[in-house]
């Protein structure tokens, strides 16, 4: 199996299933001399950990990170960084039924032919626990860019929808659901368990906003920071399309209305950073475990709420990544 290496100057590659001893991740291309904190970390890991937020996942993790190699007295040494959080609730008997069972839109059936085996419990490599390994990559990469700030936001969420306003407070705390109208999150919580109870499970929007990204990120032709950046996001398991600036509204606007504000081509131009906000959205499909498995198992009716930090982390690693390669020519 392929596939399991992501970024150019700075790398990640992961590791492990959801049902094995541990997750984990070797990052590779980080400076040396970074100011490492493993209790920042951790509190970055504990966004995307399950079981702590009404509604989701009933699976109770601490997704402690072990740093083993790559840091030394606090500071990043320049050498690969391997890190693993140990799976401690694994409840393998809860997949058994899905043993001989196809869920449409998982990859239970596409493993099973490209591979010819598979790892019914959890979903193997597809669970979302291969998720750790991308949010502590992208601790990391905000030690090599620690100015930027990276925010993703509950779009809509099932019944729930809230309408981007550019004068959004980044370093407001939204809640558990990332919902940017916290009068919404005890309705929220309701309807998830709601969903839940029934057995159902819905999709939804998130989007992403980046300030002080420097001007000048992304590499033409292929490796443009809008193609690095849908990759990074497309490869989110639950993530099924990917748009920046005014994306799909451009269909409906003539070229002189988006001409007429920069704004509208969401930070990027060209492929290229220029230096203004970057605004981008993706769309989340519902959760493949429906009906009877998802009464009885531990899973979320709703992944957007704990694929937050993930969706931040991709973001900031294929920042970190073009930064370090505008660096590595620069004069």
């Amino acid at each position: 199996m392929r596939g399991n290496l992501f970024g150019k100057m700075l790398s990640i590659v992961s590791f492990g299933e959801s049902h094995g001893p541990a997750i984990g991740v070797v990052v590779d291309g980080v400076p040396s001399g970074l100011a490492f904190s493993q209790s920042d970390l951790q509190r970055e890991l504990d966004r995307r950990a399950p079981g702590r937020v009404v509604g989701t996942t009933a699976r109770q993790e601490a997704d402690v990170a072990e740093v083993l190699s790559g840091v030394f007295e606090g500071k990043t040494l320049g050498s690969p960084i391997a890190v693993i959080v140990r799976n401690t609730s694994q409840k393998s008997q809860d997949y058994d039924k899905l043993k001989n069972e196809i869920r449409p839109g998982h990859a239970d059936q596409t493993y099973l032919d490209k591979y010819g085996i598979r790892d019914h419990r959890g979903g193997g490599r597809a669970s979302g626990r291969e998720t750790i390994a991308r949010v502590i990559g992208g601790y990391f990469a905000s030690l090599v860019l620690p100015k930027v700030v990276v925010r993703a936001m509950t779009m809509k969420l099932g019944n729930f929808e809230w309408k981007y306003n550019p004068g959004v407070n980044l370093k407001e705390d939204f809640g558990p659901y990332g919902f940017p109208d916290n009068a919404q999150t005890e309705a929220i919580a309701t309807y998830l368990l709601g969903l839940k109870s029934q057995g159902n499970s819905v999709g939804g929007k998130a989007c992403i906003v980046v300030d002080n990204c420097p001007a000048g990120l992304g590499e033409p032709a292929f490796d443009k920071l809008k193609a690095d950046l849908s990759k990074a996001l497309l490869s989110i398991g639950s993530i099924v399309s990917f748009s920046y600036g005014l994306g799909e509204e451009m269909a409906e606007v003539s070229g002189q209305a988006v001409s007429s504000d920069r704004g509208n081509f969401g930070g990027i131009e060209g492929g290229i950073s220029n230096g203004e906000r970057i605004f981008m959205q993706v769309t989340f499909k519902p959760t493949s475990t429906v009906g009877e498995h998802a009464q009885k198992g531990r899973h979320d009716p709703c992944i957007i709420p704990r694929a937050l930090p993930v969706v931040e982390s991709m973001v900031k690693i294929v920042l970190a990544d073009h930064f370090l390669r505008q660096r590595a020519y620069s004069k």
